[in-house]
């Protein structure tokens, strides 16, 4: 049973503590000054003690990201009280354009009011606004409108490691967003 970490991980562990934020790999290497090996070691070493011996965070890698978050089975317990208030600061219309986008991206406005039924423009701007979703290219019919898709931010206050984390859409709701596609490109 090891009872310590080697010097690699804690310098690891004590810089994601710091930065509180995810930290991409080449800036991992920068702080801490540890070659490919040794970082990748410290980081294997890291996450396996986290395991091993259920502490109250874990490390978790995301799109090339590395960052210490409250163990999942802790999660639930702590959300009420220190969770990302996300749920409490958008609308349920709001929360609804997202879901929508983050499914269906890239998307239009044009799809996203043909999804919900009703004008969207404020809610989109909102979520820009905040950062949650962002424009990422033109459809190429007339007109140009923008597609959206959903950003860094999003998955990092939802706490997903990347948007195939979603939850599977019913059949339901599948059939409800390809026949809202299907009668936009029709137009």
């Amino acid at each position: 049973m090891k009872e310590f970490l080697s010097l690699s991980a804690r310098l690891i562990e004590v810089i994601l503590f710091i930065e509180n934020e995810p930290v991409e790999w080449e800036q991992l290497q920068k702080l801490t000054k540890l070659d490919d090996e040794t970082l990748m070691s410290g980081l294997e070493e890291l996450k396996s003690h986290f395991s091993d011996y259920k502490h109250a965070l874990e490390l978790v890698e995301s799109n090339g990201t590395y960052r210490l978050l409250p163990s999942s089975d802790l999660h639930t317990i702590l959300r009420d009280s220190y969770g990302k208030k996300v749920d409490r600061r958008l609308s349920r219309a709001a929360l609804e354009t997202l879901s929508i986008i983050a499914y269906a991206q890239p998307v239009t406005r044009r799809d996203i009011e043909n999804i919900r039924g009703v004008s969207s423009d404020s809610i989109v701007r909102l979520l820009r606004e905040r950062e949650y979703i962002r424009v990422i290219g033109r459809k190429e019919v007339p007109g140009r409108p923008s597609l959206y898709g959903t950003t860094k931010k999003f998955l990092y206050e939802f706490n997903l490691p990347s948007i195939a984390s979603l939850p599977q859409l019913s059949e339901i709701d599948q059939l409800r967003f390809s026949e809202s596609q299907e009668e936009y490109d029709e137009d």
